[in-house]
C-alpha cells in the first residue's frame, strides 16, 4: 500500500485510532496512581591509592585503581558487602533479596563509584546506601590489605553521602502517561490496517479501483430519509441527493451515445444496495429533461417500483408477457413530465424464462421504437440469473455498488457473470456513500432551504379524465379482455407535440 493508502486507512479509522490512544493514557494514568511509590537515594565513592611517589609511580597507581573499579563495583553485590548491611539495620531480608534493589555502576574513565538504593521509603533508601558505602569501604580495606599487615594500598572514600529523596523516582506519572499515549496509538494503527486489510467491503472508489477499471457514473451520499422518500421529486431541487441523480443522468447520456439501443438495465450484485430506487430515479431525472422515457420492473421476484411510485402493481410486463394484455393497456403514466411505467404484474413461477423469451425481446423493442429512453430495473445478478439473462438483449448495463453493503468477491463475480454474457456495462453508480470521511461524495450546490415533499407525484390517471388505468381496468386485464387505446401511439404523438 501507498502513503495514501494508510492516510485513507487512518481518515476511516481514526475513532478507533483515538479510542485506542485514549486507553493508553488512561491504562498508564491508572497504573501509576497503583503502583506503590519508591525513592532513590543515591552515594559516590572515590578510590584512590594511599601511597605517593613519582609522576610515573602516579601514572601507574591511576591505571592499577582504574582497573580494580570493576572489581569493587561487583563486589557491592556479595554476601561480604550486605551481610553486615542487614545486621547493621536489623533488615527482614537476606543479602540476595537486597541485592535486588542495590544498583552500583562506574565510569571506565574515573574512579567513582556510584551506589544507589530503591526502596519505599525514603529513609530506609538513604540508610541502606550509606550502610552499603560504609560496609563497602571495609571490605575492600581487607581485602586490598597485604598479609603481612600492612596498610592497605588503596582507599575507598565517600564523597557523596546518601540523603533521603523528597520525591519519588518511580512511578514517573508523565511518562508513563506519554508512553501510554504511544503505545495506545501504535495500537490503533495497527488495529485500524488490519481491519482494513481483512475487510473486503467496498467503501468508496477507492476499494472499487482495486478491483475494476469500469467507468463512475456517479455517486449518491447516504440519505437516513430515503427509506421514508425515495424518490427524487421527494428531496429538494437543489439538495446533494437531487443533484447526484442529474450528474448520474448526464454521465450516462455520454456513456450510451454510441450505443443504437435505447434500453439500460439497472442491476446489482445483492438485494438491498439501492437498485430499485436508482432505476426509478433515473428515470424520473431523465424524464424531468424533457425526454419520454419508460421504466419497466422487471425484478419478477422482488417488484418495488410501483409501490415506490403509487402504481398499480396487478398487471404490467408478465400481463404482457404471457398475451393476457397488449403492452399499449398495461403502460401507466407518472407525474407531471413523459414518463409511463410497466410494473412487474403478477409474480411468476418461471421468471428466468419470461424474461429471456422472444416476448420479453419484441416488448424492448417496441418500447424502444415509442420512448427517448428504457430504464429496466432488473433482480441483483448474484443470487438469480434473470439480470444476466436480460443482459443480452438491452444496449447497456448499470450497475449499482451499495457502500459497506457489498464485498470485493461479490462485485468480482458480479462483473464476471456480465463478461460471460458479453454484457455492455456502461458503468457503475456507488450508492449509500458516507457524507463524510474520505469515501465521501459531495456537490458544491445545495438546496437554500431544507423544505423537502413528503408526498409522491401520482399517476396523472388517478381521478382524473385523462386516459390511465382504473381500477376496473386491471379488473378486464386479468380477466383476458383487450383494450384499443393505443398508449404507445399516445408517448409518440406527445413527442413530435412538444417537438
Amino acid at each position: 500500500m501507498e502513503l495514501k493508502d494508510y492516510l485513507r486507512i487512518l481518515r476511516r479509522s481514526w475513532i478507533t485510532v483515538l479510542a485506542c490512544a485514549l486507553i493508553g493514557t488512561l491504562g498508564a494514568g491508572a497504573a501509576s496512581l497503583l503502583i506503590r511509590p519508591s525513592y532513590t537515594s543515591e552515594t559516590k565513592l572515590f578510590v584512590a591509592l594511599q601511597n605517593s611517589g613519582s609522576v610515573a609511580e602516579l601514572q601507574q597507581g591511576n591505571i592499577f585503581t582504574q582497573a580494580r573499579v570493576q572489581s569493587y563495583v561487583e563486589t557491592v553485590s556479595t554476601p561480604a558487602v550486605l551481610q553486615p548491611v542487614v545486621d547493621a539495620l536489623g533488615l527482614d531480608t537476606t543479602p540476595e533479596v537486597l541485592s535486588g534493589s542495590i544498583t552500583a555502576t562506574s565510569d571506565v574513565k574515573t574512579v567513582l563509584i556510584s551506589i544507589s538504593v530503591v526502596n519505599p521509603s525514603p529513609v530506609q533508601a538513604a540508610a541502606i546506601a550509606q550502610a552499603v558505602a560504609d560496609s563497602l569501604v571495609n571490605v575492600v580495606d581487607d581485602l586490598e590489605r597485604p598479609s603481612r599487615g600492612d596498610v592497605s594500598p588503596v582507599k575507598l572514600s565517600i564523597v557523596t553521602p546518601a540523603i533521603a529523596a523528597s520525591t519519588p523516582s518511580s512511578p514517573n506519572v508523565r511518562l508513563n502517561l506519554v508512553l501510554g499515549l504511544l503505545v495506545g496509538v501504535t495500537v490503533g494503527i495497527a488495529v485500524a490496517v488490519l481491519r482494513s486489510v481483512l475487510d473486503t467491503r467496498v467503501r468508496g472508489e477507492a476499494d472499487l479501483r482495486r478491483i475494476t477499471e469500469a467507468p463512475i457514473l456517479g455517486g449518491i451520499s447516504f440519505d437516513p430519509e430515503a427509506t421514508k422518500n425515495p424518490l427524487l421529486t421527494q428531496s429538494a431541487p437543489q439538495s446533494p441527493r437531487a443533484e447526484s441523480f442529474r450528474q448520474l443522468r448526464t454521465n450516462l447520456q455520454f456513456a450510451h451515445v454510441s450505443h443504437r439501443s435505447k434500453t439500460v438495465l439497472v442491476t446489482s450484485s445483492l438485494p438491498g444496495e439501492g437498485k430499485s430506487t436508482t432505476a426509478t430515479n433515473l428515470a424520473i431525472a431523465l424524464a424531468q429533461a424533457g425526454q419520454s422515457v419508460a421504466l419497466v420492473d422487471a425484478d419478477l421476484r422482488r417488484p418495488m417500483v410501483a409501490d415506490y411510485l403509487g402504481l398499480e402493481r396487478s398487471a404490467g410486463l408478465t400481463t404482457a408477457l404471457v398475451g393476457r394484455a397488449d403492452l399499449d393497456d398495461v403502460l401507466q403514466p407518472w407525474g407531471d413530465d413523459n414518463m409511463y411505467v410497466l410494473s412487474a404484474g403478477q409474480i411468476p413461477p418461471n421468471p428466468s424464462e419470461l424474461l429471456g423469451s422472444e416476448a420479453m425481446k419484441q416488448l424492448i423493442l417496441r418500447l424502444e421504437a415509442a420512448f427517448d429512453a428504457v430504464i429496466i430495473d432488473a433482480p441483483p445478478l448474484l443470487p438469480v440469473t434473470d439480470a444476466a439473462v436480460l443482459a443480452q438483449q438491452v444496449g447497456g448495463v448499470v450497475l449499482v455498488i451499495g457502500s459497506q453493503k457489498v464485498h470485493t468477491t461479490d462485485v468480482e463475480k458480479s462483473l464476471s457473470a456480465l463478461a460471460m454474457v458479453d454484457a455492455d456495462l456502461l458503468g457503475v453508480v456507488l450508492n449509500r456513500l458516507p457524507t463524510k470521511g474520505p469515501d465521501a461524495y459531495a456537490y458544491s450546490y445545495y438546496s437554500n432551504d431544507g423544505h423537502t415533499t413528503s408526498t409522491p407525484r401520482r399517476p396523472k390517471s388517478v381521478n382524473r379524465s385523462e386516459p390511465g388505468l382504473p381500477d376496473s381496468t386491471f379488473e378486464q386485464l386479468l380477466n383476458g379482455e383487450p383494450r384499443s387505446t393505443s398508449r404507445l401511439r399516445e408517448v409518440r404523438n406527445r413527442g413530435r407535440g412538444d417537438n
